[in-house]
């Protein structure tokens, strides 16, 4: 039987974190607190494992967002709700659309949790802010909760392993989104709207990836199809780490209970396709 690579468990994985984004009960609750558009609650609950930080670390830690995007979210909301009290509210909606969604995830979580809470402990938090600092929240005692959590730090350890990965490779935010859109064929107007980026500063952004020969007239050239999978690949490496402590039985158990998980989420109309955080739409059956 064939062992689930890293990006197997993002796949598994990324469903359950991203119903935050996407589920109306979720959204909802951010509103609640006085936290007003869905960016406010973005920012805000992502960011909340930080502390009352502003824009700049954010902009910096999340980075493909443009600044003057986070900074009219942060540091505003701090005023309306604590750091401390929006994350509390972001996990317990979660938890609430995950039961909503599939009435057997209490079992699903019981199963998945102790493994990985071992793998989410023993990972290696330096040079991740993000995973480090949401690890850093702590347990929740409710097991959905538990569940949600623990895919949220795997994802957050993926995600700065991706932002590393990026970095080295010699782009920014904003070429990356460029890139990124490029190679999958999606439209530029998805991530002006959701990542906050000008039109000119798109087009600036695609004229400097050219003129390093990643672009072209065609679309994503040879030498940047191969910029992307260098990225991707360093990306799966990086995130093979949190799971040396499971064993091939184990990495097999929490892809095999989290995939019907997010076929739940999926068959609900949850996510949409195409979206920002690069998800793909589960292939029919």
């Amino acid at each position: 039987m064939t062992v689930p690579a890293a990006r197997d468990l993002w796949l598994a994985l990324e469903p359950i974190h991203a119903v935050v984004y996407f589920d109306q009960g979720c959204r909802t609750s951010m509103s609640d607190l006085g936290l007003r558009g869905f960016w406010s609650g973005y920012f805000a609950a992502r960011a909340a494992p930080l502390g009352p930080v502003g824009p700049d670390l954010v902009a910096a830690t999340f980075f493909n967002f443009a600044p003057a995007m986070v900074a009219r979210a942060l540091p505003d909301a701090w005023a309306v709700a604590a750091p401390d009290r929006v994350w509390a509210v972001r996990r317990a909606g979660a938890a609430a659309a995950l039961r909503r969604i599939d009435r057997g995830v209490d079992g699903r979580a019981a199963e998945l949790v102790p493994l990985l809470t071992r793998a989410v402990d023993r990972a290696e938090g330096a040079g991740r802010p993000l995973f480090a600092s949401t690890r850093a929240t702590g347990w929740p005692d409710d097991p959905v909760e538990a569940l949600w959590h623990a895919c949220t730090c795997l994802r957050e350890h993926r995600g700065d392993g991706h932002v590393a990965a990026l970095t080295a490779s010699g782009l920014d935010g904003r070429e990356a989104l460029v890139l990124f859109a490029a190679s999958e064929r999606l439209p530029e107007s998805l991530f002006l709207a959701t990542r906050g980026w000008s039109a000119d500063g798109w087009a600036s952004a695609a004229t400097g990836l050219a003129s390093r020969g990643l672009l072209d007239a065609e679309g994503v050239t040879v030498d940047g199809a191969r910029l992307r999978r260098s990225v991707e690949a360093m990306t799966d490496q990086q995130a093979e780490r949190p799971l040396a402590s499971l064993t091939d039985g184990e990495r097999r158990d929490v892809v095999d209970v989290l995939r019907p998980l997010g076929a739940a989420i999926h068959a609900a109309g949850v996510i949409a396709y195409p979206n920002p955080m690069g998800l793909p739409e589960p292939s029919p059956g």
